[in-house]
């Protein structure tokens, strides 16, 4: 069933669910960090209106600073203002940021700890027909390797804007990831958010499997959970919205209630999220796994839903996935 602590949107299950886009959560977020905070600045590399930072530039054009077509100098920058008190939010598209300046994010920001904050926006194989050279598909393999680095992944509006909030409070450097497309709401202003703690969105008393999603892939999870109740197969879903500092106590707790674990993400297979839970789980509680995701491809042109279906990413291919970790545990 699903947990009712967390106060998840009334209209879950239902076709009229609000849809948003997770990039304006992060605009608007970042719009009120910013009128309770002076030392919060924001730097774009010519991607004002597509990260929406543009809600910030227009309300403080003082504290906001257009770099041009040069990622490099957008985080290098940023990390100068952080090493003078400032809280710096540096936008742009995850193919290029932190896919383009990565060495720049590692020297000059991860290694002293400064409290930038990265957002890569239009992630994933959902920005559809802007093809392989805009799909950031290796984004968060590129910053979870790095020490020091935060790397956040919300999985609809009201976390991307709870999480801007939250980032701003911390003094670390981050890396968070926003998809292009619109999505379902399907939390609310009630629902938990807290940095490093993974939500637990159903319960049951007899799982058969844990499913672990982060991103849009949390709520095809929820639809795949949905299916399977139907089947008789309890799953326990949860959101890592943080992959790094990874919830492992929910991890392995749940690993050990139900000796099967399936991970769904927008993102390569090798270094992702699934790649951290399998790391933890090895160590601590090896199970069953199966894990979804990019399977060391490269993404094409596409609307977002039939590339999501050739690269195995929908609600049929977890469950899919879960009827067939639950078949080989039981051998």
């Amino acid at each position: 069933m699903i947990n009712t602590k967390l106060q998840l949107s009334d209209k879950l299950f239902k076709k009229d669910i609000e849809a948003k886009f997770m990039r304006d959560g992060f605009g608007h977020g970042l719009l009120e960090a910013g009128e309770k905070d002076e030392k919060i600045v924001a730097l774009t590399a010519d991607l004002k209106e597509s990260t929406k930072v543009n809600y910030f530039a227009d309300k403080f054009p003082d504290r906001f600073i257009e770099v041009g077509v040069a990622e490099q100098n957008l985080v290098t920058i940023a990390s100068g203002m952080a090493n003078y008190g400032k809280i710096p939010f540096a936008t742009s598209y995850a193919c290029f940021s932190p896919g383009r300046n990565w060495e720049q994010i590692r020297t000059t920001i991860a290694i002293d700890g400064y409290p930038v904050k990265i957002i890569g926006a239009q992630s994933g194989l959902n920005i559809g027909h802007y093809g392989v050279t805009h799909q950031g598909l290796e984004d968060i393999a590129l910053t979870r390797v790095i020490p020091n680095m935060n790397v956040v992944v919300p999985s609809d509006y009201n976390e991307a804007k709870k999480a801007t909030l939250e980032m701003a409070k911390i003094d670390e450097p981050f890396y968070m990831r926003l998809p292009r497309i619109e999505s379902p709401v399907y939390t609310t202003d009630k629902t938990p958010f807290k940095i490093g703690k993974a939500n637990i969105l159903t319960e049951s008393k007899n799982p058969e499997c844990l499913i672990v999603a982060c991103g849009l892939m949390v709520y095809e999870a929820l639809l795949a959970y949905k299916e399977l109740e139907k089947n008789g197969i309890d799953t326990i879903v949860v959101n890592l919205h943080t992959i790094k500092p990874l919830d492992e106590e929910v991890i392995i707790k749940y690993a050990k209630l139900t000796n099967a674990v399936v991970t769904i993400e927008e993102h390569q297979v090798l270094g992702g999220m699934g790649s951290a839970v399998s790391e933890v789980l090895s160590k601590s509680f090896p199970v069953q796994m199966e894990i979804l995701g990019v399977q060391d491809r490269f993404g094409q042109s596409g609307k977002p839903k039939e590339l999501f279906k050739e690269y195995g990413l929908t609600k049929e291919d977890i469950a899919k996935a879960v009827k067939k970790v639950i078949a080989r545990k039981n051998v």
